[in-house]
């Protein structure tokens, strides 16, 4: 019994031996495309953020250009109205 199972298990690792080649080349095939594939996620990702923080500063820019606006109307308008009872007292 033993002499018949050694050709087939001698038979059988042979076959696995070119099976596994097979699949080892799958294997690397499929780790490439992982790979690409993970990389192309993590640059979409970096983009993404670049995107966000450039519009989180463009929306800081013109919230204080805004506030800077508002100020110097506010400014303004407190000088004119003094102007104003300045003018008014004197006549």
């Amino acid at each position: 019994m033993k002499i018949i199972a050694l050709p087939l298990i001698a038979a059988a690792a042979l076959g696995l031996a070119a099976c596994t080649s097979k699949a080892q080349n799958e294997t690397g095939e499929a780790a490439n495309v992982i790979a690409t594939d993970t990389g192309n996620t993590v640059d979409a990702g970096v983009n993404s953020v670049d995107n966000a923080l450039n519009a989180a500063g463009e929306s800081m820019d013109n919230a204080m250009n805004a506030a800077g606006n508002a100020s110097d109307n506010a400014a303004n308008a407190t000088a004119n109205t003094l102007d104003n009872a300045a003018n008014a007292v004197r006549h």
